[in-house]
């Protein structure tokens, strides 16, 4: 009975969830403990819902289980202490730490590796690019050009003939000489003006500048003494945008014309003061462009944008009379420039708003055939081209035998004006820019051997005629340089020649180059490839060879 009543008191027990426990229990229990509390817990709570006998057999296979836990808890980093909270092994953390810093530094070594090789792969493309770039450049620069011939001119046998009283004309053969035109350097800059400057002319003997400008006025200039000479208001009510002494007229009279449409005269007193201006034309659009007739102190022509060409006589008491209205089929076209040719002067040329320059001449101007023109010249690649290419300056040479044609975001074309109608150019002139504003080209020297032209990039270009090379790249103006203006050579001024430059912007000073080659530097290079890409662009690569 005792044992039956001991045995429904531990089921009594069990049932309302106690655990009484004999000494051997209690000794494996402590056991346990020491091993670790969490399995003691374990153990009782194990021992409380299941209610099963506490034997010997069961104490042993309890505590192999605690040893495999303890065992088990010895790899663990994590521990419980006799408080019932979890402490770190910094070792394992310091172990972990440094398994993690390494992977992060093979994984920085290896994105350097893979950043390192993109960077080999885009400077190898990037360097064919350039090369590719260079070549095109070089071919395009290079294209539709002749070997730099040699100097025709030799200054140590020219000076030895000059000494020896049998060359005449040694400074008239040395102006045309390409080794001076490689020297040429900025002497000084005149100011005066408060506008742009979009005009400079000569006197015939050299002496005076005439120069016009934004400002509306007319400075004349004694260039040697860098000063003016006389100054005066032109009488325009916009841009003036040409002033030119009368040939054989005692540097009296100056004719201008100006975005107004106007053109005007100024009588030049010999004290040096403007007696007035009056005016003689009127045109329904800006007249850019003035021609006179060599040795004519009374008559000259003008062109304006309402496609007029007027006939101008001082003598006449309406000195003005419309001598052709330049059309293509029945569309006028404006005009931006006009020049009459030195060797035939009824005959002369003009260009503007489309790509043809049209030669006419006055004795032969009947508007109801061919709209009254003589011949028509364009390169061929412009004539059906989408382009619209227009022409803002063109120039015949000292003897009328070749015509020069600056289109804009395009190149420079000579044409031999004794060629018949439609002929193709002869020469191109590659290098300058000619978009922002209507720029200007000219012959340079006596027998025009060069070509000079300004350009929106601020330089002057040189190129000789024969060959195309360019000979002479100077800086002119950041602003951009509108024209060039090659003065007379005269054996009584000290310097052999002189060129002039128009600057767009008076405020900034003119800076000089170091003579030389244009093709030489990296200057002259980003100019040229900036012009090319340029009109790659804008002209569908239209002016590439």
């Amino acid at each position: 009975m005792s044992d039956k009543g001991s045995s429904m008191e531990g089921k009594t027990d069990i049932v309302n969830g106690s655990l009484s426990s004999s000494p051997e229990e209690m000794s494996a229990e402590e056991g346990r403990e020491t091993s670790s509390g969490i399995e003691v817990e374990a153990s009782d709570l194990s021992l409380s819902l299941t209610g099963d006998d506490v034997g010997p057999n069961r104490t042993s296979t309890e505590s192999r289980d605690t040893d495999t836990e303890s065992s088990g808890e010895e790899k663990d980093s994590d521990s419980m202490d006799d408080t019932g909270h979890y402490s770190i092994n910094e070792e394992n953390r310091a172990l972990d730490r440094s398994h993690s810093e390494e992977e992060e530094e093979e994984e920085e070594e290896e994105e350097e590796q893979r950043s390192h090789r993109r960077a080999q792969r885009k400077r190898a493309n990037h360097d064919q690019d350039s090369l590719d770039n260079e070549q095109a450049l070089e071919d395009w620069v290079s294209s539709e050009t002749t070997a730099l011939p040699q100097p025709r001119w030799q200054a140590v046998h020219a000076l030895r003939e000059r000494e020896l009283g049998s060359s005449a004309r040694f400074v008239y053969e040395a102006c045309g000489a390409r080794v001076f035109v490689q020297r040429f350097r900025l002497q000084h800059g005149l100011e005066g003006h408060m506008g742009c400057v979009n005009t400079l002319h000569f006197n015939q003997r050299g002496t005076w500048l005439a120069s016009g400008s934004d400002d509306l006025k007319v400075v004349v200039w004694d260039w040697v003494r860098r000063q003016p000479v006389l100054e005066f208001e032109s009488g325009h009510k916009s841009n003036v945008f040409q002033a030119k002494f009368l040939p054989n007229s005692g540097d009296s009279t100056l004719a201008m014309c100006a975005r107004d449409g106007q053109v005007r005269v100024a009588e030049l007193s010999a004290t040096q003061c403007c007696k007035n201006t009056k005016r003689v034309a009127q045109h329904k659009g800006a007249s850019h462009k003035l021609a006179l007739e060599p040795d004519s102190p009374c008559t000259f022509l003008s062109a304006g944008e309402d496609a007029v060409v007027f006939t101008i006589d001082l003598r006449q008491d309406r000195p003005a009379s419309k001598l052709v209205v330049t059309k293509e089929k029945e569309k006028k076209v404006g005009l931006y420039t006009i020049y009459v040719n030195p060797a035939n002067t009824y005959q002369f040329a003009v260009g503007g708003r489309d790509q043809f320059v049209r030669i006419y001449d006055q004795r032969k101007i009947d508007e109801n055939e061919n709209n009254g023109v003589l011949k028509k010249f364009c390169p061929h690649h412009l004539v059906n081209s989408e382009s619209k290419a227009n022409i803002t300056c063109l120039v015949y040479s000292h003897d009328g035998s070749e015509l020069l044609a600056s289109y804009n975001d395009e190149d420079i074309y000579l044409f031999n004006s004794a060629h018949s109608d439609g002929a193709e150019y002869i020469k191109r002139y590659k290098g300058h820019r000619n978009n922002a504003t209507v720029k200007g080209v000219n012959f340079y020297g006596p027998k025009s051997e060069f070509v000079v032209s300004g350009s929106d990039c601020g330089h002057i270009f040189l190129w000789e005629k024969s060959s195309c090379q360019i000979v002479q790249f100077m800086e002119g103006d950041k602003g951009g340089v509108v024209s060039p203006r090659a003065g007379p050579c005269h054996l009584q001024l000290p310097p052999l020649f002189r060129v002039f430059f128009f600057c767009q912007n008076p405020d900034r000073e003119p800076a000089g180059a170091p003579a030389g080659g244009a093709g030489e530097g990296h200057g002259a290079s980003r100019v040229f490839w900036g012009t090319k890409s340029h009109r790659d662009v804008t002209e569908g690569g239209l002016g590439t060879s």
